[in-house]
């Protein structure tokens, strides 16, 4: 629990420290649903904060876009559009509760809408089956070395 799958280092750009995806779950033609296991190790933790950890939201939304750029990895290859996926776009976030040390995320990202290079995706943030946040953001893909 908490290593990544060989699918998830081939197929995204983060590598450890900076990565929040461990195993895809589903796929379908426009959704992934993946999971990240929280060890309580992670730096930010350090600091964010001692005695009560609590994974920063930022963090969290770094998760889903990673979720969103795995997603997008498999999208790209079906339609022949290729270059590094990055966030361009993030809107209506709301965080419902906190996720601790120990929390699994499950993360389900689905796509909305694609126009050339951008992918406009919703997701959504479980642990327990529990929302802890929603959030609409776009990644577009980007020619590699820029």
């Amino acid at each position: 629990m908490g290593k990544p799958t060989e699918l998830i280092l081939e197929r995204l750009p983060q590598k450890d420290p900076f990565l929040f995806v461990d195993e895809l779950i589903d796929r379908e033609e426009n959704r992934v649903i993946t999971k990240y296991h929280v060890t309580g190790e992670e730096d930010f933790f350090k600091g964010h904060f001692p005695g009560n950890p609590i994974m920063p939201g930022v963090i969290l939304q770094e998760a889903i876009f990673q979720s969103g750029a795995l997603l997008m990895s498999f999208k790209s290859e079906e339609t022949g559009v290729e270059g590094l996926g990055v966030v361009s776009r993030v809107q209506d976030v709301k965080f419902k509760n906190f996720v601790k040390p120990g929390d699994t995320l499950e993360m389900e990202v689905s796509l909305d809408e694609s126009l050339a290079n951008a992918f406009y995706m919703s997701g959504k943030t479980r642990v327990n089956g529990k929302v802890v946040m929603v959030i609409k953001f776009t990644g577009t893909l980007v020619a590699k070395g820029h």
